[in-house]
């Protein structure tokens, strides 16, 4: 199915329409101040005086060339959807894509998990990253268990009220979930916008109620046919409309986009400071939790002490670890031993 408004527009009809509608009637109208209403004013750099109506060619281009992802298939539950979500962020989903198979076979309801133990649950998120998802994930599965009869909640409230369920986690589980209309903000999302719609090449610093306010101008009306727009822009995002090398040749929207019609205009807003991994605490942190998965129990020090050589920093992550839940001191053992929670000797 196509997006609306484009049973009443032939595909060579420019997108781009003024602000304001004086283009597009009442319907375009409402649409345009209630985005303008959320901004509160607040223009992003560059952004130009156009609003599109819809994307019509886009939900054509995904049926055909949407990747096969082992959560998108026919018959995964919300819960499914949820544990891919927590498993996605920051994560390639060529990273994922096993371990998400080997969680849903091994815990397929939430209060399968919420039984299992805290080491059980980090030895099974492996190096998926930021493994404190993985306890807010077990934290989640015992809520859901106890409070939701061990269905994944479809509502935005209850979502929002889950531990470590944000704004993006709540509306992908509803769209991607239980298939209704919402406005689904990632990375790649924010991007497609400020080319496709406001002609600048990266969208810059998030700003929430805007770029939710655009995402959702841009959805059909419907359930069914918005979720499945929302997955499409995020999957044009992710393998066309790319942050360094977009693929613009290939590109269903490229006649429409204001970036490509502007002449690809390099992007002069505020720059985002690049991540580095080698050598932070994150790093540290990450060669420490090896140490414990990969024993059969509690470690000494001296183990740990192995795994990086800057002994300050190492104390200093470790301690971290033990802050946030993910080591704990074995503290019946005078030889100091530390291990996963949630287990002992």
């Amino acid at each position: 199915m196509s997006p609306r408004a484009s049973s009443t527009r032939s595909s060579d009809t420019p997108l781009l329409v003024p602000r304001g509608g004086a283009f597009g009637g009442t319907a375009l109208r409402t649409l345009d101040a209630r985005l303008c209403a959320v901004r509160s004013g607040a223009e992003r750099p560059g952004q130009t005086e156009w609003m599109p109506a819809s994307l019509p060619e886009l939900l054509p281009w995904f049926d055909e060339h949407a990747r096969d992802l082992p959560w998108r298939r026919p018959g995964t539950s919300a819960w499914g959807v949820l544990v891919s979500e927590f498993m996605l962020q920051q994560t390639p989903v060529s990273r994922v894509a096993p371990i998400w198979l080997e969680w849903l076979a091994r815990w397929p309801v939430p209060s399968a998990l919420a039984v299992a133990l805290p080491a059980d649950v980090l030895r099974a998120w492996g190096k998926l990253g930021y493994p404190r998802r993985a306890l807010r994930l077990h934290a989640t599965a015992t809520v859901i268990a106890t409070e939701h009869a061990d269905q994944v909640p479809d509502q935005l409230d209850a979502l929002l009220a889950l531990p470590g369920v944000g704004a993006y986690t709540a509306r992908a589980v509803l769209a991607f979930g239980y298939r209704r209309r919402a406005p689904v903000v990632d990375t790649n999302v924010r991007r497609v916008i400020a080319r496709a719609v406001h002609g600048i090449g990266d969208a810059g610093p998030a700003r929430t109620a805007a770029d939710l306010a655009d995402a959702e101008a841009l959805l059909p009306a419907g359930d069914a046919e918005g979720a499945r727009f929302a997955a499409a822009l995020m999957e044009l995002g992710a393998v066309v409309c790319t942050a360094r090398t977009p693929s613009c040749r290939i590109c269903p929207v490229r006649a429409r986009c204001a970036w490509q019609a502007a002449g690809r205009p390099e992007y002069t807003g505020p720059s985002r400071r690049a991540q580095i991994f080698t050598g932070t605490d994150r790093q540290v942190r990450g060669r420490l939790l090896d140490v414990l998965r990969q024993a059969p129990g509690p470690v000494r020090r001296i183990a740990l002490d192995a795994a990086w050589p800057d002994a300050q920093q190492r104390e200093r992550c470790l301690l971290s670890l033990l802050d946030d839940g993910l080591v704990e001191l074995v503290s019946d053992d005078p030889q100091e031993r530390f291990a996963l929670p949630g287990e002992r000797p």
